[in-house]
């Protein structure tokens, strides 16, 4: 299907082969809404990656050459915390082939990548969307170049550069990063794959939705905890439901329980605000790395889906993020930091509200505690 991006400042069209990455106003690209139709009977069950939801996907119905680009990515499995709340369900995201959600997104979009013919991509990164970049681009066989901010682990620095793209350490800020990524991209060194920018990213993370349907069999729980920084799964599981809503397929939306590091909260400030859009703030240095995004480029769009579910956004205590490690890590699951913090913020507000919360609540695990040790 010819899908447009259009911006969602001006509402301008672009075709994705201009190679455009953002409308001449400066706003970003969403998708243009796209028609399609799905059910259960057209889950591809002999696809073990997430494109066993191809039809749902803004691709021609003979695109095929995601076959060349996945590495299995998805079917990741949904299992109780513990055995003393089965309500309290974690999804483990970070059994990908990068060990990090972010694999979601890259496959989809490395994929429209090589459809496009495009022999370079550029990317900046905290880490885990660079390094699944970098794996997806080489499987690819694309050139790729990586930004990642100084603060950057060793070990994923290590994982970006192993699959062969080229890093370039900033010094300074994630902000810092950003900018040098789009001066290249400026000057014309390579097509801009960000999860941030690029609307193909979020169709890929919207498949986590996707799996929570079909692996609950509809039952969708009542509450999504999810980690926001620049919004890359909670945008994508907000266009996933929404999409399973409006077909039918589900019954209600789930509420969205957004998680910020106390650190680095530019939305929850402007959500207890109560503003419809972003300022910048000071990153007072987090250990959750992976959402302390001062300056959140689709912070609008962001606060527009957590209200549209009647959601809320919290913060992680930063001198509990450790301690949810360990908590986690007792449980059986070895994660990093931003999951932990992810993990913290939510324990704090069960703790106060779980006479509140009725029904399932799903928490992601988003990236292996390996990436960072």
């Amino acid at each position: 299907m010819p899908v447009k991006y259009i911006c969602c400042e001006c509402g301008k069209k672009y075709d994705p082969t201009t190679l455009a990455f953002r409308c001449e106003c400066g706003g970003l690209f969403n998708l243009e809404e796209f028609d399609f139709t799905f059910s259960k009977e057209d889950i591809l069950n002999n696809e073990w990656s997430l494109f066993r939801y191809i039809k749902a996907l803004p691709f021609d119905k003979d695109f095929d050459l995601w076959q060349y680009v996945t590495m299995g990515e998805g079917l990741t499995p949904i299992v109780p915390l513990d055995n003393d709340n089965t309500n309290i369900l974690v999804k483990v995201d970070y059994l990908m082939p990068t060990l990090s959600f972010k694999d979601r997104g890259a496959a989809v979009l490395i994929s429209k990548v090589k459809e496009l013919g495009i022999k370079k991509v550029i990317q900046d990164s905290s880490g885990n969307a660079g390094n699944s970049i970098a794996a997806y681009a080489a499987r690819a066989g694309i050139e790729c170049d990586i930004y990642v901010p100084e603060s950057t682990s060793a070990k994923k620095i290590k994982q970006i550069s192993s699959h062969g793209a080229t890093v370039h350490i900033i010094q300074g800020t994630r902000e810092d990063t950003a900018r040098a990524a789009l001066n290249a991209v400026e000057k014309g060194e390579g097509f801009y794959a960000s999860h941030v920018y690029n609307p193909y990213f979020y169709q890929g993370t919207k498949t986590y939705a996707y799996e929570i349907y079909e692996q609950l069999n509809g039952e969708i729980p009542k509450t999504i905890v999810i980690p926001v920084g620049n919004g890359t799964l909670l945008l994508g599981c907000y266009y996933g439901f929404k999409e399973l809503y409006d077909l039918g397929l589900i019954k209600e939306m789930p509420k969205f329980i957004a998680v910020q590091s106390e650190k680095c909260a530019p939305i929850y400030k402007a959500f207890k605000e109560g503003k419809n859009s972003v300022d910048e703030v000071t990153n007072a240095g987090t250990l959750a790395e992976g959402i302390a995004i001062a300056k959140p480029m689709r912070g609008k769009q962001i606060l527009e889906a957590i209200r549209a579910t009647n959601g809320i956004i919290i913060t992680a205590p930063e001198n509990k993020i450790n301690e949810a490690r360990k908590y986690l890590a007792q449980k059986g699951f070895y994660v990093e930091p931003t999951t932990a913090a992810t993990f913290a913020g939510f324990l704090t507000y069960y703790n106060e509200n779980r006479h509140h919360l009725n029904g399932k609540v799903i928490i992601p695990l988003c990236g292996a505690g390996l990436k960072k040790d």
